[in-house]
């Protein structure tokens, strides 16, 4: 039975929430006992494996390398533990473990150790789900406490905060109901950055969307972090990107770790942008972000509705390629002056995505699926901005060309012919006629003219 690496949940005799869970895992299935070289208590059944041990949780950097030298290899380690809290709150966590700085509980200074998002995005779902009925919060926490150093993927998963939920029958049942549950997923990995101890908005975007956390660092240790640290946690989480809880973060601290982050090869994305690409393959967002950073740096993407179904309704399919096509610039910013919404309702109502500055205007690139769908929609658009101009301009169009004739009121001319500021300029920006002086003045004659070119082209 031993030699096969299973997911091993590791129990203290020392912990009492620890034997909770423990008992409960055994009620669940039917486990077989171990054997091995080694002073631990083994049970397995099938892919999984139990190992107790006589010593505290939080002290057993380099478990993982006596589990495999004992022949226990793990493929994923699991830390059945007790949480405390002064609150006293009935809680249940799931959290990574390393110290930032100094080794006050256990680790070692300043050192991670190997996270398992993808078993804390399972684990917690499955202890929101299962605790529905009981008077438990669950909740993420920060990245805290030993051991550190670990290699093998690893999670502690928790009961709070003292010993009348250590010792409840009901919290043990759904922690051993949701380590048996364990899904192995996919997920889009962060690192998160900000807030408080217990993360509510990471924790949030783990219930509400489809991604996952590695490290996770609260505001109290941000001025910590260094660029060493910062490239630690990307790899010790297998991580694809940051997210910053911005408004928990002061302006210089983002600005400073944003930073480091670029420096350390990895982006930060904001919460709309995880919410907007929630369910879209993550191949896909790859090369959606980095088709952006080629063709508009300062963008960010926005993915229809119409796009995502029509992505999401070929999830056995080849991941669909990014492709592009643009717009002439002056024309789209023309047509978005005069009406935004209906630009934007267009946008929405098509098979693309398309890209927005940070400013909220509109950038003159249409990304498709194929190359076919991504042109159809620029010429589209292009006679879309023509017919928003039309209602304000006079216009011609020409051999691929656009000239747009705008009359202006002109403060200068009217001054010129005798009149002063007031109402009389009013009438005529109006376009009504007025008498100065017994002369009557039409609105053409302190009207300017103005003719602009656009080229139509797309590509």
């Amino acid at each position: 039975m031993t030699g096969e690496a299973k997911v091993t949940v590791i129990c203290s005799t020392q912990d009492r929430a620890s034997q909770n869970i423990k008992k409960n895992l055994f009620s669940l299935r039917k486990w077989e006992t171990g054997f091995s070289e080694c002073d631990y208590s083994i049970f397995e059944s099938k892919n999984f494996r139990i190992v107790e041990i006589k010593e505290p949780l939080i002290l057993q950097d380099g478990l993982d390398k006596e589990l495999l030298k004992c022949g226990l290899p793990a493929a994923l380690l699991i830390f059945a533990s007790k949480h405390r809290s002064k609150d006293g709150r009935a809680i249940l966590t799931v959290h990574s473990t390393g110290n930032l700085s100094e080794a006050k509980f256990g680790g070692k200074e300043k050192q991670l150790a190997a996270a398992a998002p993808q078993a804390v995005r399972s684990l917690l779902r499955s202890l929101k789900i299962l605790s529905e009925n009981e008077d438990y919060e669950v909740t993420l926490e920060c990245t805290h406490h030993g051991p550190s150093d670990i290699e093998t993927p690893s999670v502690f998963v928790e009961i709070g905060s003292n010993e009348e939920q250590w010792l409840d029958e009901a919290a043990g049942r759904i922690v051993a109901n949701a380590i048996m549950m364990m899904k192995d997923e996919d997920s889009p990995v962060a690192v998160g950055f900000g807030g408080t101890h217990y993360a509510p908005r990471q924790t949030a975007l783990v219930f509400e969307t489809g991604i996952t956390f590695g490290h996770i660092f609260p505001n109290h240790a941000l001025d910590e972090l260094d660029g060493e640290m910062i490239r630690q946690a990307f790899k010790r989480s297998g991580a694809d990107f940051a997210y910053f809880d911005r408004k928990s973060m002061r302006a210089e601290q983002r600005e400073k770790l944003a930073a480091m982050v670029e420096s350390a090869g990895f982006e930060v994305l904001k919460e709309s942008d995880i919410r907007d690409m929630d369910g879209i393959p993550w191949e896909f967002c790859l090369q959606l972000r980095q088709k952006i950073k080629e063709v508009c740096p300062n963008g960010r993407p926005r993915i229809t509705d119409k796009i995502r179904c029509e992505i999401l309704s070929c999830q056995d399919c080849i991941c669909p390629k990014v492709r592009i096509a643009r717009i002439n610039p002056s024309l789209l910013s023309e047509a978005e002056k005069l009406d935004k919404k209906r630009l934007e309702k267009f946008l929405r109502d098509h098979n693309i995505a398309y890209i927005e500055y940070e400013d909220g205007r509109f950038a003159h690139v249409i990304i498709g699926l194929d190359s076919n769908c991504a042109r159809l929609a620029a010429e589209e658009l292009t006679n879309e901005c023509m017919e928003i101009l039309k209602k304000r301009y006079d216009f011609g169009a020409d051999r691929g060309t656009l000239e747009i004739t705008e009359k202006k009121f002109s403060p200068e001319l009217a001054k010129s012919l005798g009149i002063s500021e007031g109402p009389l300029f009013g009438m005529l920006a109006q376009g009504k006629s007025v008498v100065v002086n017994g002369k009557t003045i039409n609105p053409d004659m302190v009207y300017k003219t103005s003719k602009r070119i656009i080229k139509l082209s797309y590509d």
